[in-house]
């Protein structure tokens, strides 16, 4: 049988269906709970959620939601055990990037980044795709759902956001995803969503990285601060990958009880998740792709009591500076 045909298996039996995505979900992995909503519904599925850790910080995240009209509930008013599948979009492992406890295994695993099985009855994870929206597409074509223009909207947005930019590697596949979507998304929307504006929390966190940052050769780190703006983080990346000669960034700054951390790379010779994991491993939870990673750290790790957060943010940015740099094999 084909994946798809294998993923609407494992829903045979399930007449509830809780979709978790991943702490602050971005673009890609809403619109992939959203595809897997439509697919678990077309085959008598009564009862879906799509549920969430952290918070919805991009200006575009929560314009994404609000004008395709997606219905999301948080995990902490989700009782996940009470549903009769639990299913993992765009991430793998309870525990990391996640709200859900360790001890949950989900029955149902769809994703594109690498890491360790979740020991899933169903898990599908293509670590040489660009996006998981781009997975989602192939199951919609082989089990012919017809789109919707909202579906096929937010297929397409995620799908540019995430890759289709030209800068983060896009494979051949995003390409043809994005083509067999198009003719039935509405453009207008999409439009909208790029214009969608700054708030206030996230243009002062990027103000922040661009005094903060510290450059050694084409690589660059940089503080946002203290902010409760997670999606600030990877803008600023974004942004400082623009500074000439610049070709990998680090993000890092305070979000809650944690260190958040955000890289982007355009050098071919850089691996970032590698980079990431090199640096911070033992510290923390990181990872990602060979052009984009993130991690966490918990503050314990780096100081028993907050006190001045300036003077936090100095111990941890001359500890976090230097890993980095070590791992990228750059001397002062």
């Amino acid at each position: 049988m084909s994946r798809a045909a294998d993923l609407v298996s494992a829903l045979e039996t399930t007449e509830s269906l809780a979709i978790v995505c991943h702490d602050n979900p971005d673009p890609d992995c809403l619109a992939s709970a959203l595809a897997f909503e439509s697919i678990a519904t077309e085959h008598d599925v009564t009862d879906v959620t799509i549920t969430y850790g952290g918070e919805i910080s991009h200006q575009q995240n929560r314009a994404f939601v609000n004008m395709l009209d997606i219905s999301l509930r948080t995990i902490s008013r989700t009782d996940i055990g009470e549903y009769d599948t639990i299913s993992f979009v765009d991430h793998t492992v309870p525990g990391m990037n996640t709200e859900v406890p360790e001890q949950v295994t989900p029955d149902i695993v769809v994703d594109h980044h690498p890491g360790e099985s979740s020991q899933a009855t169903y898990e599908d994870v293509r670590t040489d795709y660009g996006a998981t929206a781009t997975i989602f597409v192939e199951y919609l074509r082989d089990l012919e759902i017809d789109l919707t223009t909202r579906l096929a909207s937010a297929l397409l947005f995620a799908l540019h956001r995430e890759r289709l930019d030209f800068v983060r590697e896009p494979t051949r596949r995003e390409y043809e995803a994005a083509l067999a979507v198009y003719s039935d998304a509405n453009l207008e929307i999409l439009e909208q969503l790029y214009g969608s504006a700054f708030t206030p929390g996230t243009l002062d966190a990027i103000g922040r990285a661009i005094v903060s940052r510290d450059r050694r050769g084409s690589a660059m780190i940089a503080s946002v601060g203290q902010t409760t703006e997670t999606d600030a983080l990877p803008q600023a990346a974004d942004y400082l990958l623009n500074l000439e000669g610049v070709d990998t960034v680090l993000a890092y700054g305070i979000i809650g009880d944690a260190i958040r951390l955000s890289g982007r790379s355009i050098d071919p010779r850089v691996n970032m998740g590698q980079t990431l994991r090199s640096a911070f491993d033992e510290l923390g939870a990181v990872g990602g792709h060979h052009d984009m990673a993130g991690g966490r750290i918990e503050l314990g790790l780096f100081a028993d009591d907050e006190g001045d957060v300036d003077e936090l943010l100095e111990f941890v940015g001359s500890r976090l500076t230097n890993r980095f740099f070590d791992a990228l094999n750059l001397d002062e």
